[in-house]
């Protein structure tokens, strides 16, 4: 059995993209190490906080029962702060991952993986799959880290956008109304100004989870705090939600395109 590691942002990433994939490798035996980068205390603020409770450790508590969902080992809290959206004053904050220093942010994500014998590390495309700061230094630490440790197969999660243009056609015609009930065009600019994702011609692999897409969905509801984030996707009908994240995708820095359906610890 291998060892992924998983490097994610913030607290939730671990659903979207990489759930279904960390499912299925720990349904399969493998071990999973989940790495969130930030305490993602700038997320959505619960009215239902106990006194004295804080966000972060309010998301502390989901993110462990998320992983417990999906069946992951261990979680390592790098303890960054949050560096919010692109443009917010939070952008400045010296704590931040975003101000962090990379080669020493990488040398701490490098310690994991040697530690756990990694075979396969997960990170995000070049631009954080929708632009968001911390995402991009997840990319740009994950890579360096990649480099320090030759040994661990890098691949970075990512949506495919072509498919995600499908999938609100799968959404409009099940009658499931659009993030915050607007439009959402995959193609406009996102947080960076670049759009989500990446188009289906740069990626190499796709990963079937549907036997695992429970899990997934599970896991998202541990993040309740978060709610106004995630019920676009809790709300949508089982087959459509099947249809929609059946499939995860990934850019492999080993291959090239066009894509190829597979699995993570498989090279060819």
């Amino acid at each position: 059995m291998a060892t992924l590691v998983c490097f994610h942002a913030h607290p939730d990433d671990e659903v979207m993209v990489t759930g279904g994939t960390i499912a299925r490798a720990a349904a399969e035996g493998h071990r999973v190490v989940l790495v969130i980068a930030t305490n993602g205390d700038h997320g959505e603020v619960p009215d239902d906080l106990r006194p004295g409770e804080t966000l972060i450790e309010r998301r502390r508590v989901e993110t462990e029962a998320s992983a417990a969902a999906l069946g992951v080992t261990r979680v390592v809290w790098l303890g960054y702060t949050d560096s919010g959206m692109t443009g917010w004053e939070q952008n400045d904050d010296p704590a931040s991952f975003l101000l962090a220093d990379p080669d020493e942010a990488a040398q701490r994500l490098a310690a994991v993986l040697r530690e756990e014998a990694a075979e396969v590390l997960t990170i995000y495309d070049w631009h954080g799959n929708y632009g968001h700061p911390d995402h991009i230094a997840v990319h740009r630490v994950g890579v360096a880290a990649g480099r320090l440790v030759p040994s661990v197969r890098v691949l970075e999660a990512t949506m495919n956008r072509d498919s995600f243009a499908r999938m609100i056609e799968v959404m409009r015609d099940a009658g499931v109304d659009a993030l915050d009930g607007e439009e959402f065009d995959p193609d406009a600019p996102a947080d960076d100004g670049n759009p989500i994702g990446m188009p289906e011609a740069e990626l190499t692999l796709a990963v079937d989870v549907v036997d695992h897409l429970d899990a997934k969905r599970e896991a998202i509801q541990c993040h309740r705090s978060q709610v106004s984030d995630t019920s676009f996707f809790l709300d949508m009908p089982a087959d459509a939600f099947a249809l929609a994240f059946g499939t995860e995708w990934f850019i492999e820095h080993d291959r090239q395109p066009p894509f190829r359906r597979g699995w993570i610890f498989a090279a060819t």
